[in-house]
């Protein structure tokens, strides 16, 4: 059995589309951010970065993994599944995992921050990121174009890009003039696993603008408190 330490964040939902795809057995143990409870002393034994997901795989004598991309690589290697054995084939689902870890999410991070969380409205912040984020649409668009998926077959790679871009719109990013990124997100998204991995906890904005409302206030109240702590206050 495999803990799950997550929230409802493009993060936590690549580990638990994965464990569905991998049909792993876990138990879901969702951290409220709002609360702080990723920096409690028992999660930080587990997670040194305070941050989600993590898990603790039992079945290995209790053994913990934190950062998403080292998690889907842990239970790729576990299971010996969505990630080739040979070289190059591991090489491309790295490669393309990385391109999520280091653009993908980090852009779309930012562009989440400045352009919903941010108390002030800082335009070249927000062109900056939202326009970082649509050239790392592009530039997966184009490689689509000729790929049914980003490594070959279905792999991690595409769990991890999917978990964020399909949260386009919350980032202010359209994608309605790349039709190869469209068709692979809908692909993706009819996979009963992941239908049931984003639902792993359910994202608080899928229910309306209320909703949405009461998550942008929580995260820029976290916001906030960074800044906050940043200048010493």
């Amino acid at each position: 059995m495999i803990d799950l330490y997550t929230a409802a964040t493009p993060n936590g939902h690549k580990v638990s589309i994965a464990l569905e795809e991998m049909a792993l057995p876990y138990t879901l143990k969702v951290l409220d951010l709002s609360k702080g409870e990723q920096k409690l002393p028992e999660y930080l034994a587990i997670c040194p970065n305070g941050r989600i997901p993590a898990i603790v795989d039992h079945a290995a004598d209790g053994f913990t993994v934190f950062e998403s991309g080292a998690i889907l690589i842990y239970l790729a290697e576990k299971t010996g599944q969505l990630m080739p054995s040979d070289a190059k084939g591991r090489s491309r689902v790295l490669q393309w995992l990385m391109f999520q870890m280091g653009g993908i999410g980090p852009m779309m991070g930012q562009a989440n921050v400045f352009y919903r969380y941010f108390p002030e409205k800082i335009p070249a912040a927000i062109d900056r990121y939202q326009g970082e984020s649509k050239r790392l649409f592009r530039v997966l668009d184009g490689h689509l174009k000729d790929h049914e998926y980003l490594a070959g077959d279905y792999s991690i790679a595409d769990i991890a890009n999917w978990a964020w871009v399909r949260t386009h719109r919350w980032s202010g990013v359209e994608v309605d003039d790349l039709p190869h990124l469209q068709r692979w997100l809908a692909a993706i998204r009819a996979r009963p696993a992941v239908q049931k991995g984003i639902e792993s906890p359910p994202s608080p904005v899928r229910d309306g603008e209320e909703q949405a409302k009461k998550f942008s206030e929580a995260a820029r109240s976290m916001v906030e408190m960074g800044q906050s702590r940043k200048a010493g206050v």
